[in-house]
């Protein structure tokens, strides 16, 4: 058996994305199936949606719901429900997404992303954490899109605003220990440092929102009451649970392009003129199925149908079948390319 060493010319890398579009419609976040897509806990942190009954066999984990705000917000305050849980849950997310300053201390939500400067904090949030099933590798930038109804009763919600990362293709920021973000505007046409209401970070799958765009919309599906106001209407009184179930009722359509990245070793087999025209099979003279030679004096021919890559110590790695054998004779060269994905 004879090998040839690779060199560097052989081999290449590459880097593919591949992305798929995600539409998560309101009628599936909002409880299509008499809220049995939607599970509940009983520490009462977050709450979960499905695509289907979650006590099935076939349902698939989509999004986490939950809210939560900073010790600094106005709305924290012992009286308020789960004051300690919505907090802890600020402060989690923070520290994940944001990090840490040079004193240590837990980074807030900015507004334009910048945390070297003192600008506005997002201290009142909600969290949208996608499954890794629908995200895969991450969001594809530029892509996110979320819409929901901001007016109206909970029992008939009206008002449709769109907010998503327009401009982000190009426009994102790298200073976050999750990975790179983006910011969400409510029009393509003012996407500026000032105008944004929330952040998506791609690679952890999770978009931050200001929950004073809701109008202090978190009430129960059941409120007939069209006022809007402060961001304490429920936010503050009302549970995690709760909020959770108001907003859903209030998503219209959420919708991205996942990505999903392959990459890939390519790997340059070449046979020389002079190279790989003889087997040492036995079978390589007229007792084979395939006549090559007839007596051993004939001009040396082959039939080459597999590749094999092999490592250093010559243990066979990898090995690679060809759609039908190539002829290989002194008079051709053949190069045959055999890619790894991974």
């Amino acid at each position: 058996m004879s090998f040839k060493t690779f060199t560097s010319a052989d081999i290449a890398s590459t880097r593919t994305l591949l992305h798929e579009v995600i539409p998560l419609t309101g009628t599936v976040v909002s409880g299509t199936y008499a809220d049995n897509n939607i599970k509940n806990y009983t520490h009462g942190m977050f709450q979960s949606v499905y695509d289907y009954p979650y006590l099935s066999s076939s349902a698939n984990h989509i999004l986490d719901l939950t809210i939560g705000y900073s010790p600094i917000s106005a709305l924290s305050s012992s009286s308020a429900t789960q004051n300690n849980k919505k907090i802890n849950i600020y402060n989690q997310m923070a520290q994940v997404l944001m990090g840490f300053d040079v004193t240590g201390s837990i980074q807030k939500f900015d507004q334009d992303g910048n945390i070297s400067t003192a600008g506005t904090k997002l201290n009142e949030c909600v969290f949208f954490s996608f499954s890794r099933l629908l995200t895969k590798d991450e969001i594809k930038k530029g892509s996110f899109t979320l819409q929901f109804l901001t007016g109206g009763a909970n029992t008939s919600p009206s008002d449709l605003k769109t907010i998503s990362d327009y401009g982000a293709t190009n426009d994102y920021r790298t200073n976050s220990p999750a990975g790179e973000f983006g910011i969400l505007y409510t029009s393509s046409a003012t996407p500026n440092t000032n105008s944004g209401v929330g952040l998506v970070y791609y690679q952890a799958g999770i978009a931050v929102l200001t929950a004073s765009i809701f109008n202090g919309k978190f009430g129960p599906r059941s409120d007939t009451s069209t006022a809007t106001g402060s961001i304490n209407t429920y936010f503050q009184t009302g549970s995690i649970s709760g909020s959770a179930d108001g907003l859903r009722n209030r998503l219209y359509n959420i919708q991205f392009n996942n990505s999903t990245e392959l990459n890939s070793s390519i790997y340059f087999c070449r046979a020389n003129h002079n190279e790989f025209n003889y087997s040492s099979n036995p079978t390589y003279l007229s007792s084979g199925k395939i006549t090559v030679k007839n007596i051993s004096t004939d001009a040396p021919v082959s039939y080459i149908t597999t590749i094999g890559l092999y490592g250093a110590d010559q243990s066979l790695l990898a090995v690679a079948k060809l759609s039908e054998p190539l002829k290989k004779s002194v008079d051709n060269e053949l190069t045959v390319r055999v890619r790894l994905d991974y």
